[in-house]
């Protein structure tokens, strides 16, 4: 937003305009009555500018920023020719890649494009839109409105925004011929997510308070490290109750069955002791639909229903602190790893593409490195439940 200044005793007009800062001094005395009639013309400047229809000659015909400007247009005229708006080279590069993305990734491109980027760019040709558009757009995403109250969209959703944009400007100007405009412009620095597992305790707190037809739900969250698609996303054609493994092959994302994240995550998982048990107790309930987990009607769960219904107001009631389903992977993650699992063990049963993921993300619950095959973690619930089902028999005594 622009303002007005003060400079050796004249007022001057300070604003930004295609990402540019412009200073326009003026001859007029720092009084009140100036600056209100410069605070006036600043207004119109600026919605001028939000509408698109503001000519910097028209305001400021002496100031070298018109002619740089005017020079500015008359290329962006005469490049403009040349190639289709952003709208339809955007189409036709989704339309040409559309069979090589997974359907979760089609979705959330298409999402950017038709609610922020198609609205900004859309009706510009190609080879018209500069870096300083590329980066007022971005800064307005920093400013959007949001529903509960606060401004601006989160550095990794602005990221995510800026993800077909960088890739359709990058395609266009290798077909067009022209300087990329997207060319040095950096990615948003995005605050690590924390980990906060949940203790011994609270894991056991919440298996023993939640409703029945979703014990099983959280047994597997909390004691294989699935990521929530993949649970969702679990048929009972991958539980070999045999073997004793869950094969994770598929996920459920963006409301569609994809393939698993990476390649790496396509894995066999071993049932612990309370594994097994729920999954043949979950069996006994959709054992004849094809979902493990799923709704009434043999529909995969929604992350956010899940949320609302069963997972925030059993966490509110057992008055543990709030925190993401996703917790329950990075607690298995840890639980394994404070349990003594070796780390490449962990990885591999997380589903991570590289081992050193799983050492830097989890690095302070990483005692030593002397076990491998999930017996460690096993000793160590079994030998938790005993000692708080001995305190209650000792108490039972007592009385």
């Amino acid at each position: 937003m622009g303002s007005i200044n003060v400079r050796k005793e004249k007022l001057y007009f300070d604003f930004r305009y295609r990402g540019v800062r412009c200073r326009e001094q003026t001859n007029l005395a720092d009084k009140p009555a100036n600056r209100k009639r410069m605070k006036d013309i600043l207004q119109r400047v600026e919605s001028e500018i939000v509408l698109g229809t503001f000519d910097y000659a028209a305001y400021f015909p002496e100031s070298p920023n018109a002619a740089r400007f005017a020079d500015h247009d008359k290329q962006i005229e005469q490049r403009s020719a040349k190639t289709p708006t952003f709208k339809a080279f955007a189409d036709q590069w989704m339309e040409e890649n559309r069979i090589g993305w997974k359907p979760s990734y089609i979705n959330t491109l298409e999402h950017s494009l038709s609610k922020h980027v198609i609205p900004a760019f859309g009706s510009v040709p190609m080879s018209a839109i500069s870096k300083e558009d590329i980066l007022a757009f971005r800064n307005q995403l920093a400013r959007i409105p949001r529903k509960d109250g606060s401004v601006g969209l989160s550095a990794a959703r602005i990221n995510t925004v800026m993800v077909p944009l960088r890739q359709v400007m990058r395609e266009a100007s290798e077909r067009f011929g022209f300087d990329n405009p997207y060319q040095g412009i950096k990615l948003l620095k995005v605050p690590r997510t924390k980990v906060e597992p949940f203790t011994l305790d609270e894991v056991k707190a919440v298996l023993d308070g939640v409703r029945e037809d979703f014990h099983a739900y959280m047994t597997v969250r909390f004691f294989t490290g699935m990521r929530t698609g993949e649970i969702h996303g679990l048929k009972w054609k991958y539980i070999d109750f045999k073997q004793r493994m869950i094969l994770v092959r598929e996920s459920f994302v963006a409301g569609a069955m994809t393939d698993t994240k990476t390649e790496e995550s396509a894995r066999d998982i071993p049932m612990s002791d309370e594994v097994y048990a729920a999954l043949q107790a979950q069996y006994k309930r959709t054992g004849k639909l094809d979902l493990v987990f799923c709704s009434g009607s043999g529909e995969p769960l929604s992350i956010n229903n899940v949320c609302k219904r069963v997972w925030y107001p059993l966490l509110a009631l057992l008055k543990i602190p709030k925190r993401p389903p996703y917790q329950t992977r990075h607690t298995a993650a840890t639980l394994w790893l404070a349990a003594g699992e070796n780390p490449l063990w962990v990885a591999q049963m997380l589903g991570h593409s590289d081992s050193a993921i799983t050492h830097k993300r989890y690095a302070r619950w990483i005692p030593n490195l002397t076990r491998q095959d999930g017996s460690a973690f096993a000793a160590l619930w079994a030998a938790h439940t005993q000692t708080q089902a001995d305190d209650s028999s000792d108490e039972g005594v007592s009385q």
